[in-house]
C-alpha cells in the first residue's frame, strides 16, 4: 500500500484558553481541522501533487479520517509577546520531481516576516537538492513568484500566522499546517 499523497492544502489557526492544551484545540478549530487525526510528517511535497483550496480539501476527509501533515505551532502564556507559525512551499515546475515543505515557529515575529521566512527554507532546501546554494537572503520573484534556478525553476508559496499574547495571560497558541490527502 502505498501512501503517496495527490493533494495538499494550506490552512492556519489560532486560539486562546487558560489551558495550553486547549488553546491548540481551539487553534486547530479555526484552522478547521479539529475532527481529523493528524499525523505529523516531515518535509517531503511530493511528486504530482496538486495544491488545492483549503475548502477543497476539508470536503473531501471525514471526522474521524487520519490525514498527514506538516505543522508549525508556538505558544505563549505572557500578555503581548507575539508568536508566529509559519509553513512554507516550494515546489517544482516540473511536477514529476518532488519539493519542499518547510515549518517556522517563532517569537517576536509578524505574520508576513515569518512566511517569508518558511517559503525562503523551503526553496533553499529545494535548490540544494538540485546542486544550489541559495544565500537565505534571497527572495522569491514578486511578479512570478518563482525561483530561477540554473535551467530549472520552481514555484514558492506560504502560510503563516501570528497574534500577540493575551493581555490576561491565557495561553495563545498559533499554527499553520499543510495537510495531505492521499485520494
Amino acid at each position: 500500500m502505498e501512501l503517496i499523497p495527490k493533494r495538499t492544502f494550506l490552512t492556519k489557526g489560532m486560539g486562546c484558553h487558560s489551558n495550553r492544551l486547549q488553546s491548540f484545540e481551539i487553534a486547530l478549530r479555526d484552522a478547521r481541522i479539529e475532527k481529523y487525526n493528524l499525523v505529523q510528517v516531515s518535509s517531503i511535497f511530493p511528486p504530482d501533487c496538486k495544491v488545492v483550496p483549503r475548502y477543497v480539501g476539508i470536503r473531501s476527509i471525514k471526522p474521524g479520517q487520519i490525514c498527514f501533515l506538516v505543522l508549525a505551532r508556538e505558544s505563549t502564556n505572557e500578555p503581548n509577546r507575539r508568536v508566529a507559525a509559519a509553513i512554507g512551499l516550494a515546489q517544482p515546475k516540473d511536477k514529476e520531481q518532488y519539493g519542499y515543505i518547510s515549518e517556522h515557529h517563532a517569537f517576536g515575529q509578524t505574520s508576513q516576516t515569518a512566511a517569508k521566512f518558511a517559503e525562503n527554507l523551503a526553496a533553499t532546501m529545494l535548490a540544494s537538492t538540485q546542486g544550489v546554494e541559495l544565500a537565505s537572503e534571497v527572495a522569491p520573484d514578486e511578479q512570478k513568484e518563482a525561483y530561477e534556478v540554473r535551467q530549472r525553476t520552481f514555484v514558492t508559496r506560504s502560510i503563516s500566522r501570528s497574534a500577540s499574547g493575551h493581555k490576561d495571560s491565557l495561553w495563545t497558541t498559533v499554527i499553520a499546517a499543510a495537510v495531505m490527502l492521499l485520494d
